[in-house]
């Protein structure tokens, strides 16, 4: 791919200056780059390993000398991870899957395949599956009957999608992600001891050992428009109602979504993040790594949690948590100091009963 530095900016509504007809490759960190790349230096901390290396042009933070720091051309952008965002779609190479159908995949003739898609080597898709428009299929992916995937999806290689999903338009999915495997959903013939612990927060009474039946999954997954999930992440089937992820939501790796819980548009849940079935999360919520949610609860608008919050109630609409239980972030820092000061009070408590006991006994 090459770009002028002209198109490079007019794609981003930046300011240039300079030769911008100068023609880059690709992006680079300031002290990697090129004559031929883009050297992406944001912050004046960039100036001095911008200043050693080989570049011709740059992405600079607005108000920068670009002429002192050598270069012969530089675009100038305000939000700098806005800029990232831009220039890495434009120069993003992408996984190299052909057009068309590979001879190797599997295609159930009931299928309907868009225009334009193209379908990777050994990928299974089932009976009656939809598939939009200029979307691609991955080596080694299956996707089960009855599912719909929308327009210019992309499913990296080794992607599982569940019978009967609804993803919409433009979903990506990195490798392994597994979209509609069954929810975790058992129960024993009998009140189970670990009923009798939730109810009691105690003992688990004097329920038997027994074993667990199976509570199949009816329902599937429904995902929104611009979702994407990470690798290795997980979104189980719901029991009965359908799991759902809203539009513009993004999981990252090892995220685990349970049954039966539905995420609003525009979350961010970060990696590692395990949410319980039931639950429902509100719109542009984020969970930061190791995040834990328990389950039939729910997480209101706007909600931030700190990672390895560990949430066990109700969270209201534009909260920030966090810790084990998650409470109010504020108060967390305040108990975590008072914690560090444990150590120092318990010596300062020795001393003073040391002095009373020490005291000779009064007339």
């Amino acid at each position: 791919m090459h770009y002028t530095i002209q198109q490079i900016a007019d794609a981003l509504g930046a300011e240039s200056q300079g030769d911008t007809s100068l023609t880059i490759e690709r992006a680079a960190e300031p002290a990697d780059a090129r004559a031929t790349d883009l050297a992406m230096a944001m912050s004046p901390k960039y100036a001095e390993a911008l200043s050693g290396a080989s570049a011709r042009a740059a992405v600079l933070w607005e108000g920068a000398d670009w002429q002192a720091l050598g270069l012969e051309a530089a675009i100038f952008v305000p939000r700098p991870r806005m800029a990232m965002a831009g220039v890495t779609a434009m120069l993003d190479r992408g996984q190299g899957v052909e057009p068309g159908i590979h001879p190797s995949a599997v295609i159930d003739p009931t299928a309907e395949i868009g225009e334009g898609a193209s379908i990777g080597p050994l990928a299974v898709v089932g009976a009656r599956v939809k598939i939009g428009k200029g979307a691609v299929i991955g080596p080694h992916c299956v996707i089960g009957m009855d599912a719909v995937l929308g327009d210019h999806a992309l499913l990296r290689e080794m992607v599982s999608i569940g019978a009967r999903a609804q993803i919409g338009d433009r979903f990506i999915a990195q490798p392994g992600a597994r979209i509609g495997g069954d929810g975790f959903s058992f129960v024993t013939p009998e009140v189970s001891g670990a009923e009798n612990a939730r109810k009691t927060m105690g003992d688990q009474g004097d329920a038997r050992a027994q074993s667990w039946l199976r509570i199949h999954s009816l329902g599937a997954v429904e995902i929104g428009d611009d979702v994407e999930v990470g690798a290795n992440c997980t979104v189980d089937n719901g029991t009965i109602r359908n799991t759902r992820i809203g539009n513009g939501s993004k999981l990252d790796n090892l995220v685990h979504v349970g049954h039966n819980t539905r995420v609003g548009q525009d979350c961010l849940l970060c990696g590692q993040t395990g949410v319980s079935g039931s639950v429902e999360i509100g719109n542009n919520v984020v969970l930061g790594g190791q995040t834990g949610v328990v389950d039939n609860i729910f997480i209101g608008d706007g909600v931030i949690a700190g990672g390895g919050t560990k949430i066990l109630s109700n969270v209201p609409a534009g909260r920030v948590i966090m810790g084990y239980p998650g409470i109010k972030m504020d108060t967390h820092t305040n108990i975590y100091k008072a914690q560090r000061r444990l150590p120092r009070i318990a010596r300062d408590v020795e001393a003073l009963k040391k002095a009373v006991f020490k005291q000779p006994p009064s007339d």
